[in-house]
């Protein structure tokens, strides 16, 4: 990703004028290739509708499915675009694809849909050999008003502790080196971290506070979906004005994937 260019000022004397502030609404769910939990029914058409009424001027996606060659066993109701393109439509003009898992019928991955200019994108493959696919997408938003862009990244961790470990150093490190210390950040996604040990590591390592935590005193439970028991979930932020929860309705999220979504408002 080519780094951002600093805006233009004609008279560098002057103190340039502060950013104004934004409200974003922000949303993340695993969509979990567009099936319900155990796979028994493909949902991604009734997904894209929840996901509408959200309203939400960010979506971070994650094991959204890109290419898919045996689709015609799963009925008319798949598209004929790639997951995150149906999903957006003509709501997120924007959208950016981070290609996690290939396999010989397609691939999946992460995903960024945009109200606002996606001006720079970079996939981080932070999957451990002979494991799963993991990534990181990293995305850079023009979002109306600010001096630089907005930092958005779409994370899906691994299962298993080391590995998830060992990914939050690496995001630690993304943020360190590919990140301005000043730069709006939003992290999102599915972090598969039951057992609550991200909130210490980027709060040191990256200055990162999560959205629920702050709010409640705990993360959100998001899985299973139909009766949530664990804290999977998040929406990490840096550098913004202010931040609250948003209350989602059980029905029909709980029925759309196997884990819960989250969804939040941001002050830039």
């Amino acid at each position: 990703m080519s780094p951002a260019t600093p805006p233009h000022h004609p008279h560098p004397s002057t103190t340039p004028a502060p950013a104004r502030p934004a409200l974003l609404r922000v949303l993340t769910v695993n969509t979990h290739k567009g099936f319900t939990l155990l796979n028994r029914r493909f949902v991604l058409p009734e997904l894209r509708d929840a996901v509408r009424t959200v309203n939400a001027d960010v979506v971070f996606l994650q094991e959204v499915q890109g290419e898919y060659s045996h689709h015609a066993a799963v009925g008319a109701s798949w598209p004929q675009a790639p997951h995150y393109e149906f999903l957006a439509d003509e709501i997120w003009p924007q959208f950016a694809y981070g290609r996690n898992a290939v396999y010989q019928q397609g691939d999946h991955g992460n995903a960024v849909l945009s109200k606002y200019p996606i001006v720079g994108q970079l996939n981080h493959d932070v999957s451990l050999p002979k494991h799963e696919a993991r990534g990181l997408l990293h995305c850079l938003l023009d979002v109306p008003g600010r001096g630089e862009p907005v930092h958005a990244i779409s994370v899906h961790l691994g299962l298993a502790e080391s590995h998830r470990r060992h990914q939050l150093e690496l995001l630690c490190g993304i943020v360190d080196q590919q990140i301005p210390p000043t730069a709006a950040l939003l992290v999102a996604g599915d972090f598969n971290d039951w057992r609550n040990k991200a909130h210490q590591v980027l709060g040191r390592c990256a200055g990162l506070q999560e959205v629920f935590v702050q709010a409640h005193g705990s993360a959100a439970k998001t899985f299973p979906a139909r009766f949530p028991l664990l804290p999977l979930d998040r929406i990490y932020v840096r550098n913004v004005r202010a931040h609250r929860p948003v209350a989602l309705p059980r029905f029909p999220w709980s029925h759309l994937s196997d884990h819960a979504p989250l969804a939040a408002e941001i002050m830039l």
